[in-house]
């Protein structure tokens, strides 16, 4: 058990060497607190810092999800970290998705039959329990992109939020998803091995992605997609039956006008 004065052991040596050739001039950093490591990097890239960066906040005064939604996590209980790093891609659609699949991957090795990760469109990531013919279904993280140009250089941050440990719930309704941690999938799962095993395979498919886009992660998407088949229902008031990803990320709802190709990053979709 991790006391607040106890040392956290960043393995932030290891992960420069497993980075840095495919990524030049990377640098990794560790913040005690800061407002938001998203928020930091993009005030350090306005005032003009391009390099691959990785930040990871020990805790975080004002962490932000989709839509300004808030991150609050107690030192230890969650992994928060942003990279930041010029990118290209021909189509940004579907980046969320990519590193979603990548992060998945990377923690969800084990394969068990009655536990795994999910993801749900577009951001999330779901620990998902089966278990006396019962499913239930809590939070794992969420990921944040947002992408600025400045001197004609586009630069993305990359946002990610994990709970490792578990953390007390709040009551936000009976349509919240309840949080759940990596520890109930690994048990001795902590922030610092966690961000050695999720950051290189990270960086190869951000990589991957400016390159071929989201096309080649679709069918892994699919594997875990946590909404495909399901009732869903749009903040904008519509609602109709998750079938999948297109190549380019979109959402496709069935609705009672047709097919619907959702990719507005103000929509919400959460299952019926």
């Amino acid at each position: 058990m991790l006391l607040p004065t106890d040392p956290i052991r960043w393995p932030l040596e290891a992960i420069w060497q497993a980075v840095e050739q495919s990524l030049p001039g990377f640098t990794c950093e560790v913040l005690p607190t800061v407002d938001s490591t998203n928020t930091e990097l993009m005030r350090r890239f306005k005032a003009g810092q391009l390099e691959p960066t990785l930040l990871v906040a020990e805790q975080q005064s004002a962490g932000r999800g989709r839509l300004g939604r808030q991150w609050h996590s107690q030192r230890g209980d969650s992994l928060m970290f942003s990279l930041g790093l010029p990118l290209a891609p021909i189509d940004w659609s579907g980046l969320s998705l990519a590193i979603g699949v990548s992060l998945a991957d990377s923690l969800d090795a084990a394969n068990a039959p009655d536990q795994c990760i999910a993801l749900k469109w577009p951001n999330d990531m779901w620990l998902v329990t089966k278990q006396n013919h019962v499913i239930q279904e809590r939070k794992l993280g969420g990921i944040l992109v947002e992408t600025a140009t400045f001197d004609g250089q586009r630069y993305v941050v990359i946002g990610v939020g994990i709970n490792v440990r578990a953390v007390e719930f709040a009551a936000q309704g009976s349509t919240a998803v309840q949080p759940g941690c990596l520890q109930d999938l690994q048990s001795d799962a902590d922030v610092a091995s966690t961000l050695l095993r999720v950051l290189a395979p990270l960086v190869q498919t951000v990589q991957a992605f400016e390159q071929f886009g989201f096309a080649p992660f679709q069918a892994r998407f699919a594997r875990r997609d946590v909404l495909a088949g399901r009732d869903v229902a749009l903040s904008e008031g519509t609602n109709g039956q998750a079938h999948g990803v297109t190549e380019s990320g979109a959402l496709l709802v069935h609705t009672l006008a047709g097919m619907k190709e959702i990719t507005s990053s103000e929509v919400s979709v959460r299952p019926c």
